[in-house]
């Protein structure tokens, strides 16, 4: 009997050791390179022009794109959690298509059906939209690397609220918008903002998509690397460090929306 029970603390010694190790590999690059360049970056921020107008573009950007996937993925997000039909499970893989294959890949899908080529570029074209080249198309690549997250999150947020809710307004009256607006909508709003703050921030990050659609004007991602192909490490760090620093904002503010922590207070 020495032999299992001895098992036992040399099998947590090891899974200890394991999740030290992974924890020290996933934090190591980050604070490694904020710590080489972050004061540099944020003082590069006062001098640089071209890197303060192409985070302004990335966060424009990513919020025109979050408010298109806000307006479109909720009634999506509604009737996925809400209603059962013929060919769900195939409308959800399609949603989720796009976290599943490579983003370089993703745009050129987007180059295919969006560039000039295509049928419908070349009708935006004529009209005046040009898609290739152009802050739409950034807003493009970056609505279809993100969208599906805000669908899948406010799928599951509305999955939450008890439908009998919305079933009392409507007997008391209400349409079903008008029950959706009173009732479900204040009850999953937490949820559908953090929803948001995700797809914000993947949107702000993505650089695959975009490198393919739209090289010039720059977004962050994109002059991090144009920076290291051209001038070397030295020139890029201070750019990636801070989009490191950035990355904390909607990391704070989704976990503020979560609550995450206070259950963990002593009681007073």
């Amino acid at each position: 009997m020495a032999g299992p029970r001895g098992a036992g603390p040399a099998a947590t010694v090891l899974s200890a050791l394991a999740a030290s190790v992974l924890l020290l590999f996933l934090a190591a690059p980050t604070v490694g390179l904020v710590g080489a360049a972050g004061a540099g970056g944020l003082r590069r921020l006062a001098t640089d022009g071209e890197l303060r107008a192409a985070l302004v573009l990335t966060g424009t950007a990513a919020a025109a794109a979050t408010l298109l996937g806000v307006l479109g993925g909720t009634p999506v997000a509604y009737l996925m959690a809400r209603r059962a039909f013929r060919g769900r499970a195939l409308v959800a893989a399609l949603i989720d298509l796009p976290l599943l294959i490579p983003h370089p890949v993703a745009g050129i899908a987007l180059l295919l059906v969006l560039g000039r080529g295509s049928p419908l570029g070349r009708t935006l074209l004529e009209a005046g939209v040009r898609l290739t080249g152009s802050r739409v198309g950034i807003v493009c690549a970056m609505l279809f690397v993100s969208a599906p997250l805000f669908v899948s999150a406010a799928r599951e947020t509305f999955a939450r609220v008890d439908a009998r809710y919305e079933a009392v307004a409507r007997t008391l009256g209400d349409t079903p918008w008008r029950a959706f607006r009173r009732v479900t909508l204040p009850l999953a709003g937490r949820g559908l903002l953090a929803a948001a703050v995700v797809m914000w921030a993947r949107a702000f990050s993505e650089f695959g998509a975009i490198v393919i659609i739209t090289y010039n004007p720059k977004v962050a991602s994109v002059l991090s690397y144009d920076r290291f192909s051209s001038y070397g490490l030295d020139e890029a760090l201070p750019v990636a460090a801070v989009l490191v620093i950035l990355a904390l904002i909607p990391l704070v503010a989704l976990r503020a929306l979560r609550g995450e922590g206070q259950g963990m207070r002593e009681p007073g």
